[in-house]
Parts: C-alpha cells; sequence; structure tokens
C-alpha cells in the first residue's frame, strides 16, 4: 500500500476563540463576497473577468481592498486561514462598496490546486509572506520548487507574481529558488503606489528594515523583452 506523505504547510495554524464582532462579521459578509462560479471559469468563459488576481495570505486586507479599489476592472480574490484579517477586510471592501473583490478562508496551495483552472489568474500577490527564519522551518516557505510549479500551471503565459518582504534572508531565498527553479526569473521593481503603507510593511520599516519588492516572470519573457 502507498503511504501519501503529508503536505508540509506554510502557515501557522492559530487557534482560539473569535470575538462576537469576528463572527458577525464572517456571518454578514462571507457568503456576500464569495468567489463567483464564473470567475474561476476556464479562460475564456461567457462572464468570466477579463484580469483575475490572487492574494496569497491577505492579513486584515489593506492591500487587497487597495488593490481592488485601484483596479476596478481587475477581480481580486483574497485568502487567508486567520479569521479574525479576513473579517476585518470584508468591513473594509463593504464600507468602500466593492464589487470586484471576493475573499475566502483557505490553504492557497488547496486552493491553486483544487479550485482555479490552467491558467487561470493573471497575476498572485504575495506580500509579507511568513519568512519561516530558522533554517529547520525554510520547507515551509511558500515559494517552494513544488508551489513555483503550481503557480506556472496557474498563471497565464503573461502572468506573473509580486512578492514583497523586509526580511533580507527571505529575499535572497527568493532569488535563489527562483534562480535554480528556471521557469521564472526574479527582478527587483518599485513599489506598487496602491499598496497602501500598513501591516507587516509598516512595522518592518519602524523598525529600520529594507523593504524588497520582486516581480517574478517566466524566464522566456524576460529573455525576448
Amino acid at each position: 500500500m502507498r503511504v501519501t506523505q503529508a503536505r508540509v504547510r506554510t502557515f501557522h495554524a492559530r487557534r482560539g476563540r473569535r470575538s462576537q464582532l469576528t463572527e458577525s462579521r464572517l456571518a454578514t459578509l462571507l457568503p456576500r463576497y464569495a468567489v463567483p462560479a464564473a470567475v474561476l471559469a476556464p479562460p475564456g468563459t461567457l462572464g468570466r473577468p477579463t484580469r483575475v488576481v490572487l492574494e496569497i495570505g491577505c492579513g486584515h486586507g489593506a492591500a487587497a481592498v487597495g488593490y481592488a479599489a485601484a483596479h476596478p476592472d481587475s477581480y481580486l480574490i483574497a485568502l487567508d486561514v486567520h479569521p479574525p484579517g479576513v473579517a476585518r477586510m470584508l468591513a473594509a471592501a463593504a464600507d468602500e462598496g466593492l464589487t470586484n473583490l471576493s475573499a475566502e478562508l483557505a490553504d492557497a496551495v488547496e486552493f491553486l490546486t483544487d479550485r482555479v483552472p490552467e491558467g487561470g489568474l493573471d497575476a498572485v500577490h504575495l506580500f509579507f509572506p511568513d519568512p519561516w527564519p530558522k533554517a529547520r522551518h525554510h520547507r515551509r516557505r511558500f515559494l517552494s520548487p513544488e508551489n513555483l510549479d503550481l503557480l506556472v500551471s496557474r498563471l497565464t503565459p503573461t502572468g506573473h507574481v509580486l512578492v514583497a518582504t523586509d526580511h533580507a534572508d527571505y529575499a535572497a531565498y527568493v532569488r535563489r529558488v527562483v534562480a535554480d527553479h528556471g521557469r521564472f526569473a526574479a527582478c527587483q521593481v518599485p513599489r506598487p503606489a496602491w499598496r497602501p503603507l500598513a501591516g507587516f510593511e509598516a512595522k518592518g520599516l519602524a523598525a529600520g528594515r529594507a523593504i524588497t519588492e520582486l516581480v517574478l516572470e517566466r524566464a522566456t519573457r524576460i529573455e525576448l523583452a
């Protein structure tokens, strides 16, 4: 009998009681902001948005709300596993009256594998992911060779991944794992103007840490540009 090895999780499974406000927001707003079937339909399907973006680990949602507000012609799906942050983001999206944003409490790898069609994403945002700084935890970092394979299959041929981190070792790791993988090339880019200064970015800057902004594009696109 084949024994299937358990997949290494890339996030902390936090536990704790949810506040009444969090429970109320989730009960009211999660159904309202559920991902429509048309958004995850294969490219070219009638009714599917022209441009679909996935944010992995949206936290309290400042970047997700900022992107959706600044890009009304794009559709953003925001994922996280921590209910309080998603609840807060949903409240902000409702206050803004956004109609081009959806959210889900979900494991990003499972969501990409089971729900997103091949070539179904124009961009993926990965802002200030857990750097898992201890060497024994590096295997938990999201941008692993296996997950880069998954991203290649789910992005359009011209799709890209935006990565931001305030952890110098993680930035170096991203450059190294992307170079070794060979299907993407990592280039430093300016900070996107639409992303509010909040959360881990604000904390990192307050602590004197530099922010590294990278775009991962298919290596063939870089070579032909």
